[in-house]
């Protein structure tokens, strides 16, 4: 090769990167994984994403009553983030759920959630011989009005839950969900009136053998109660006014 060919490849080589190939912008860098000084920042910038993705995934949350597992992959959807990309765990979303709903729901959230608890104490009682217990985030304190209420009912008898429905008169729809240790459960699904809210809301019924019961109160990984009878949730009630 000549001098002058040798010459060229050497201003070529030596030229600064953003000559020779597109600047990557901070969102693809953070989607890449590769932070603006290499692979030194890779776990930064992934857990900044993480960030970012379960803010986006709160509001959806909070505004729209999506589940975690659908509003973490709409969000990640909405940023245009490759399949692969790691979501935020749901105690991560859980606390972005709180912080938004303390800038941007501050004077409407409690209300709601109180009017919730309500109803949902209401039907507890009503279905009181299948051992309800109630959980998520009517039981959490995070729900808003676009909220559905969840209670696992824990029955001697996986079926008579839903003849006690039939016997009630009351319209339900039957599906499944992932249950306490990951396996499918059976779940009743009603659409239910709240007075304080005026509108209808959806109420769920998972049901559980009662041997199920064992290890269900067992402390979450932020140290809380996972779920709660009747009578904890009326002392929610009582500590708590709208």
């Amino acid at each position: 090769m000549g001098l002058f060919y040798e010459g060229v490849l050497l201003q070529i080589a030596c030229q600064p990167p953003k000559t020779r190939r597109r600047q990557l912008s901070k969102g693809e860098r953070l989607r890449r994984g590769a932070g603006p000084h290499g692979a030194g920042v890779h776990n930064t910038n992934m857990e900044a994403l993480k960030e970012e993705l379960a803010a986006v995934a709160a509001r959806l949350v909070v505004e729209e009553g999506l589940e975690f597992g659908a509003a973490k992959r709409r969000a990640a959807r909405q940023m245009k983030l490759p399949a692969r990309t790691a979501l935020p765990d749901n105690d991560a979303l859980e606390v972005a759920v709180e912080d938004y709903i303390a800038v941007f729901c501050a004077e409407t959230q409690p209300a709601e959630l109180h009017a919730l608890r309500v109803v949902a104490a209401e039907w507890m009682e009503r279905l009181e011989r299948f051992r309800p217990y109630i959980a998520g985030a009517v039981w959490h304190g995070t729900a808003t009005r676009h909220s559905d209420i969840y209670l696992q009912l824990f029955c001697d008898d996986p079926k008579s839950a839903e003849i006690g429905l039939i016997d009630l008169g009351i319209p339900y729809e039957p599906r499944t969900v992932t249950g306490l240790h990951g396996e499918p459960v059976d779940a009743l699904s009603v659409h239910i009136f709240c007075a304080e809210l005026g509108e209808h809301v959806g109420l769920h019924l998972l049901i559980y053998d009662l041997d199920d019961m064992r290890g269900a109160m067992r402390a979450d990984a932020r140290g809380r109660r996972p779920r709660g009878d009747v009578t904890a949730l009326r002392a929610l009630l009582h500590d708590v006014s709208p």
